[in-house]
């Protein structure tokens, strides 16, 4: 496989894009015009995969790594043209599964080897972002160095610097929570219950916004069998993720929640406000929090020194 390509980048809430716009523009950047884009992200099992769509110009699979930092950071990507993107997200779809859409009108400038977005999301508002194209070669310096100087031009302060993508911000926003509805619905029709007939489905977001299911896994030697809950979060570390932002339950019971073995074992890995949501076949029927449902856990701070 082929080196990714490598860039520094930055994003930041933008109170006022026509300031920005005219610093941009008298710090001598070019005006290239307007973009419109649509982002769909697949639910990859590592890293993170989008198939972009813009006007004007073409489509794009883009897979990429990129921490989440409140500051400048790298990220490593690989792109292929797509020619016919309707046909390829049919079938990433089927066989991923979509976590969400971004749409964004962009104005792209550019300055130095520095691409400038003013971006407008649906759903989140305006945002400004620096894209500093690294060579093959580079140590990244001089990239973090361009981005600096932008950031002071700008006027883009540390307070307004968003660590998180637009994905996971729509996520947060509860923009895929139907689609983890979905996938617990589809993994409960997996589990294997011979023994209680108990079906469970459990579907969890992480902080890159990846989504991860489980069902339970029962045994004819009872103690040996395993919950939803523990499913899915074994598939969530086995991907590199680190963190729980957002929980479905699904069974068919009057009001489904987590026995108190898997209320700590969510509890490891995310923290009191994070929601679940308890959900019968036909979707949500009540939505709670980690705090809600283990009030005065036992977590790692509680440790002896």
């Amino acid at each position: 496989m082929s080196a990714p390509h490598r860039n520094v980048e930055l994003k930041g809430h933008d109170p006022d894009p026509a300031a920005t716009l005219a610093a941009a523009l008298a710090h001598g950047a070019s005006d290239e015009g307007v973009i419109r884009q649509r982002d769909t992200y697949l639910a990859a099992r590592t890293g993170r995969l989008k198939l972009r769509e813009q006007e004007p110009g073409g489509a794009q699979l883009i897979a990429y790594e990129r921490a989440d930092e409140a500051s400048a950071r790298q990220s490593a990507y690989h792109l292929v043209d797509v020619p016919e993107p309707a046909a390829l997200l049919a079938a990433l779809d089927a066989a991923l599964g979509t976590s969400v859409v971004v749409e964004k009108e962009r104005r792209l400038l550019l300055h130095d080897g520095v691409r400038i977005h003013l971006d407008r999301v649906r759903g989140l508002g305006s945002y400004v972002e620096l894209e500093a194209v690294a060579a093959p070669d580079s140590d990244l310096a001089a990239e973090h160095g361009k981005l600096a100087r932008l950031r002071e031009v700008l006027g883009l302060t540390d307070d307004r610097v968003v660590p998180e993508g637009y994905a996971a911000l729509l996520l947060a926003a509860g923009e895929g929570t139907q689609r983890l509805v979905a996938l617990a619905h589809a993994v409960r029709e997996h589990a294997h219950a011979p023994y209680s007939r108990f079906h469970v489905g459990v579907a969890l977001r992480d902080e890159h916004g990846g989504l991860h299911t489980g069902a339970n896994v029962e045994n004819a030697s009872y103690p040996q069998g395993q919950c939803a809950e523990t499913s899915a979060i074994g598939a969530l570390v086995g991907s590199g993720a680190t963190r729980i932002e957002e929980v479905v339950v699904m069974a068919d019971a009057e009001l489904v929640t987590p026995c108190g073995g898997c209320r700590q074992r969510l509890a490891e890995f995310s923290s009191p406000g994070t929601p679940v949501h308890l959900c019968g076949p036909e979707g949500i029927r009540r939505t709670v929090t980690m705090g809600e449902l283990l009030p005065l856990g036992f977590g790692a701070r509680d440790l002896p020194t």
